[in-house]
């Protein structure tokens, strides 16, 4: 029975849904976890230096597949083979950090699906801005350790300038690090929190929704968990759907398929969503024309 390896720099209860979402691609490919397959997990727990140990040892126990959760995970595994084939889903640009020749022929062992957060990190900024219009400072959470953040900053930079904006950059990598970045908006009088995606973030999304009503912050994350633990709103690509994506091409090559002949998919799904219960809680009167852009609205 083939073994697929599962890498990612998350935590298993904070990707549970990604996971849900890869066996159900995988399932239309004819292959069920423990009926027709194999998979074994490792998780980095958001430490982005355990990454090349765990991808070493998926290698070492030869699975016929490696998925690769984010940009990182899918470096670490490239690093360890040149062979087994590796299926990512990534935010970053994958040609510009070296995972492939190009999104339509990625040549040697790597292929996936690449989100649109990146891209929609300026959206992001105009949705937060129209939210609260009179917010002129703003500030970024960002994680110094994600590699992908220098390219979020360029939109960052692109997006403020303009709106207009007087925007400060926040960096934490830990709890504590990401509670003092909440107290400090206070002290930098800022009206509104974009808070970068990574996936140490992505574990934390009742920290943050707790910390962002906690502050009386105005925030927008990428991901719904976020909203749902009390965040104001998310904006970004459908996850969840980038991981049954990669679940097909998963299965596609158990089938015999090559990554070198699968080309790098772009998703185009994105929602937005909106929870007006922390509107009220923060005094917020959000345009109704803002809420009509809405996929989902929580009340």
């Amino acid at each position: 029975m083939p073994i697929i390896g599962f890498l990612d720099s998350g935590s298993p209860p904070a990707f549970a849904d990604r996971v849900a979402a890869f066996h159900r691609g995988l399932g239309e490919t004819g292959y069920v976890e423990g009926r027709d397959v194999l998979v074994e997990y490792r998780w980095a727990e958001g430490h982005y230096d355990r990454l090349p140990a765990l991808a070493a040892d998926l290698v070492r126990r030869k699975v016929a597949v490696i998925v690769a959760g984010g940009g990182p995970s899918a470096l670490a595994a490239k690093t360890g083979s040149m062979t087994i084939p590796i299926v990512f889903s990534t935010a970053a640009d994958p040609v510009e950090i070296g995972l492939v020749a190009s999104m339509s022929r990625p040549g040697g062992n790597v292929t996936g699906i690449r989100n649109l957060n990146v891209e929609a990190w300026p959206k992001r900024v105009e949705l937060l801005h129209e939210a609260v219009p009179t917010a002129i400072i703003m500030a970024e959470l960002a994680n110094p350790a994600n590699p992908n953040a220098g390219a979020i900053s360029r939109e960052r930079q692109a997006a403020v300038h303009s709106l207009g904006l007087e925007f400060h950059v926040l960096y934490a990598s830990t709890e504590r690090e990401v509670e003092g970045a909440f107290a400090s908006l206070r002290q930098l009088r800022a009206g509104g929190l974009v808070i970068d995606p990574d996936p140490f973030f992505n574990a934390r999304s009742e920290l943050l929704g707790d910390l962002a009503l906690r502050h009386a912050v105005p925030a927008i994350y990428q991901y719904p968990e976020f909203v749902a633990a009390g965040g104001l709103m998310s904006y970004g690509g459908s996850i969840t759907d980038n991981y049954r994506l990669v679940g097909i091409y998963t299965g596609r090559i158990l089938k015999g398929e090559k990554p070198a002949d699968l080309p790098v998919q772009q998703a185009s799904k994105v929602q937005l969503i909106i929870n007006l219960k922390t509107a009220k809680a923060l005094g917020i009167s959000l345009p109704l024309t803002l809420i009509a852009l809405a996929t989902e609205v929580i009340e």
